[in-house]
């Protein structure tokens, strides 16, 4: 059922911009600024399109009938289909099969909030929480990978768009398991600068704190370039790696670079080095090729840090903790801010 005033056209709704509610069983909503999704896999995908004037993008909406992503891994707001600035692309499509149940096939700065609440304490069939997602069942067989789950309840999605941003709110109950939630995620384009900011604030509902480590997982696509020499990560302390995986990127002090392209399968590496404040959250990714840049700061200090890339993506993963109480919400904002020039 399309939510809204039943008073309001469409017009009025483009012009004032509208709240959306989605139906714990069958979330829908109402477009403020409707955008024809870039997917030719997902033509119907609901998406928006905001921008400052300075950066452009186009986000796709939570929505368990068509949403581009449906999956049980990553939180279902935020996901970027296209972002562009100072005549660079900084997001798109890096996988080759879509399914919008698959775990991967999403774009964008997405995230995962890793721990699900209830889950080690619901017996098989159970349900617990997962952020971002809803409310899922606890499969008989231990979980390996990221496979997709059984939704029990997608919870109540509510956005609100506005010409320069878009605000998602997602509310969960579980009273099964002790968990809820309260969660809002802001993506916004400040005024007159080349920059995007992702705004949070989680508030548990349930009997039960919430306790997790989330991470952004990134997904960069420079310009369309793949992985490969002409990308360079950057960070402000001297990196060492472990848990390592393949040989096509190395560390150079404070650098990952690419030694030789990497044209199939993928490399991974947990790395360390960081301290014990935000000032170390803080990384850039260059196309030298292009100079097409980013630079992503949180304002949470880093409790670990992944680097994964496969050919046509590179994705420095950083991770912090996340606590919420009844009363005791929590917050965190990263920034991206976007940037050209070869050499920067």
């Amino acid at each position: 059922m399309r939510s809204g005033s039943p008073q309001l056209g469409r017009r009025e709704l483009l012009k004032t911009g509208a709240a959306a509610t989605f139906a714990t069983s069958a979330p829908t909503f109402t477009l403020a600024a409707p955008a024809r999704s870039p997917e030719r896999d997902a033509p119907d995908a609901p998406a928006v399109r905001i921008s400052n004037g300075i950066v452009t993008a186009v986000l796709y909406m939570p929505d368990v009938q068509k949403g581009y992503y449906r999956g049980t891994r990553f939180d279902w707001s935020g996901q970027i289909a296209d972002l562009r600035a100072g005549g660079h692309s900084y997001y798109g499509r890096w996988f080759s099969d879509y399914d919008p149940k698959k775990h991967d096939a999403i774009m964008g700065p997405v995230e995962d909030y890793v721990t699900g609440q209830g889950f080690d304490a619901a017996p098989a069939g159970g349900t617990f929480v997962k952020l971002g997602v809803g409310v899922l069942r606890k499969p008989p067989e231990p979980i390996r990978g990221f496979p997709t789950l059984e939704v029990v309840d997608y919870g109540k999605w509510t956005t609100r768009v506005r010409d320069d941003g878009v605000e998602f709110i997602h509310e969960v109950d579980d009273p099964a398991s002790g968990y809820g939630y309260r969660y809002s995620k802001t993506v916004s384009l400040p005024a007159g600068q080349s920059r995007m900011m992702l705004s949070h604030r989680l508030e548990s509902t349930g009997m039960n704190p919430i306790d997790t480590e989330m991470y952004n997982h990134n997904f960069f696509v420079l310009d369309g370039e793949p992985s490969g020499p002409n990308v360079e990560v950057r960070f402000p302390f001297q990196l060492t790696a472990f848990n390592k995986r393949g040989d096509r990127v190395e560390l150079r002090g404070e650098r990952l670079i690419y030694v030789k392209p990497l044209v199939d399968g993928s490399d991974r590496m947990q790395l360390k080095g960081f301290g014990l404040t935000s000032a170390d959250y803080d990384i850039r990714v260059q196309n030298r090729k292009t100079g097409a840049g980013v630079r992503v700061n949180g304002d949470r200090p880093l409790s670990d840090l992944v680097f994964w890339t496969s050919p046509a993506v590179y994705a420095p993963e950083p991770y912090i903790r996340v606590q919420a109480d009844r009363g005791k919400p929590a917050s965190w904002t990263f920034t991206y801010d976007f940037y050209s020039g070869v050499g920067a």
